[in-house]
């Protein structure tokens, strides 16, 4: 299994799919993915049917944590894992990084936000003091075992303080030892391009469909500079909009979607792990 700062190191930009159950893990697993991402809004919405708003508990994301790392084992890929704020001061920072990394994370993504947080291309984000965060960076990289579980730094301050005063926050920690950088919602391709440049670091890209940044295509984000792209949202506004057809279509026509639209139920049960079932229940049958 390559660990994610080998992926990192090519020269193409890596693309990391979203993940919020374990439908979704799999399937994009099976498709090729080459990491996964664990998304905070995603997680939260599937698991408790809440906004991403800090409502979920920290046990409550290290136990999806595990369950995602058991999928990206199997198919032997990193997974990245949304720790927002770290659920609280220094010392829970320090245990939430142990956590994630005991649990089969890849790398923790921690943010600037103050608690309770809110998803990062919503309006009104608020950020904790500079010092503050820098602290809890220089703490993240302590706690870890492996310096391959890698510590991802994001600030959110560009929707409120400014891409200036953004960027000045990633530079901090850059040298607060954050392995991955992230700026949060830029709004232009030209604020894009210049975070890109600015870091021999790792820097990621955030691409929400609908949100406050222009959505670019790797091969484009390559040629700007970024090592990784999240795409959070794909996967479940994808299952969003299949489920309301789905279930309209059912509850007011009365009948079902045409097979074409659906996942062949036999494959889908093999991508579960079925197959190893019938295969159980085969051999012992002939016993």
């Amino acid at each position: 299994m390559p660990t994610l700062r080998e992926l990192l190191a090519r020269p193409e930009c890596l693309v990391a799919p979203g993940i919020y159950d374990l439908i979704s893990a799999r399937v994009a697993a099976d498709a090729g993915a080459e990491v996964l991402y664990m998304t905070g809004y995603g997680t939260v919405a599937s698991h408790l049917g809440l906004p991403d708003a800090g409502l979920a508990s920290f046990r409550d994301m290290v136990n999806r944590v595990a369950a995602f790392a058991v999928v990206a084992e199997e198919y032997g890929i990193p997974l990245i894992a949304d720790g927002d704020t770290g659920y609280g001061g220094l010392l829970n920072v320090d245990y939430t990084v142990k956590e994630y990394e005991r649990a089969g994370a890849s790398a923790i993504q921690l943010e600037d936000q103050v608690f309770p947080k809110k998803c990062g291309h919503t309006p009104g984000r608020a950020v904790i003091p500079l010092e503050d965060m820098v602290q809890k960076i220089e703490v993240a990289a302590e706690a870890r075992r492996s310096d391959d579980f890698l510590i991802i730094a994001r600030t959110d301050a560009r929707t409120v303080h400014g891409f200036d005063a953004a960027l000045e926050r990633v530079e901090a920690f850059d040298k607060a030892g954050a392995d991955i950088l992230f700026l949060e919602s830029p709004e232009s391709e030209e604020e894009l391009a210049r975070v890109a440049s600015h870091f021999k670091k790792p820097v990621l890209a955030n691409m929400v469909e609908g949100g406050r940044t222009p959505v670019l295509t790797r091969d484009r984000l390559t040629e700007l500079g970024f090592s990784i792209a999240l795409f959070p949202a794909i996967g479940f506004l994808s299952a969003g909009r299949a489920l309301d057809d789905a279930y309209r279509r059912l509850i007011h026509d009365g009948q079902t979607v045409p097979t074409q639209q659906l996942y062949p139920f036999n494959d889908f049960s093999k991508l579960m792990g079925f197959q190893r079932v019938w295969d159980f229940d085969a051999k012992h049958a002939r016993d």
